[in-house]
């Protein structure tokens, strides 16, 4: 089957109205689940028929997104817990091991954890800082991938998303370690698309845009978060990529708010 491969779509899918069980009988691994942008897609995928597995650093906030989903009468998940920021791959191969034991695949994994660093000049970035945020947004997140492909190619119709930004396209001043980790991951989707084109996996970035999150905040402290988009208002463009209707998309980055300028919200 022919894959649509172009290096960004603007508007696909942002309207996208699914189906109510578009995502029945899939199993999608939302890292990043406890917080933020990665909550509202791990319970969207819920309210939409997945089987969700949960991924985060904090036990206690993963039961309660998971207790969430159970109230709203989703599956039960399962949730575990990996810092990216001290994983090793055998960390992540044991992981894998451990999902395998409960699922018989993935359909989707969702990258979504992530670690802004400081925004800064570059004359001022500390290294221990840069190499963080190098370690969850870049080396972290392949090493999780890498293991986790095993499960991801035992699906008819699997989809990997990775996260970016505007920064990971154009550079801008301040926007450091966050910004060429970003550039990394855009590098790392199309490589991968690349390699399973001929497969039944595509591969795909979403850059969310200035969204109300925490991270949001602590980019941009004066900015009133009201003027921000939510977590639920971008998640069309999330679901449009975990399910069917996006098969034939492949090594494409999606602007969940298309037309959204870079910057402080006006």
């Amino acid at each position: 089957m022919k894959r649509d491969r172009e290096p960004i779509a603007q508007g696909v899918a942002v309207h996208y109205q699914p189906q109510r069980h578009l995502l029945k009988d899939r199993i999608i691994l939302v890292t990043g689940a406890s917080d933020g942008i990665g909550r509202e897609a791990a319970l969207t995928y819920a309210r939409y028929s997945a089987s969700v597995i949960l991924l985060g650093r904090n036990d206690d906030k993963l039961r309660t997104v998971a207790q969430e989903i159970e109230r709203e009468g989703g599956i039960p998940p399962r949730w575990f817990t990996l810092d990216l920021l001290t994983c090793t791959a055998q960390a992540c191969q044991q992981l894998a091991q451990q999902i395998s034991m409960h699922y018989p695949r993935l359909d989707g994994v969702l990258h979504n954890a992530g670690l802004l660093g400081d925004i800064c000049p570059m004359e001022e970035q500390k290294p221990e800082v840069w190499q963080q945020v190098m370690q969850v947004n870049v080396n972290g997140t392949f090493m999780l991938t890498q293991a986790l492909l095993p499960l991801l190619l035992r699906s008819e119709s699997g989809s990997l998303v990775f996260t970016s930004s505007s920064v990971g396209r154009q550079g801008r001043a301040n926007w450091g370690a966050y910004a060429v980790s970003k550039f990394a991951t855009e590098g790392m989707m199309q490589v991968l698309a690349d390699e399973y084109q001929s497969r039944h996996l595509r591969v795909n970035c979403i850059n969310p845009g200035g969204t109300r999150t925490g991270m949001r905040a602590s980019a941009f402290p004066t900015e009133d978060p009201l003027k921000l988009k939510t977590p639920a208002d971008i998640m069309p463009v999330y679901l449009w990529l975990m399910g069917d209707d996006s098969r034939r998309k492949t090594g494409m980055t999606f602007d969940a708010q298309p037309g959204r300028k870079p910057g402080i919200a006006q």
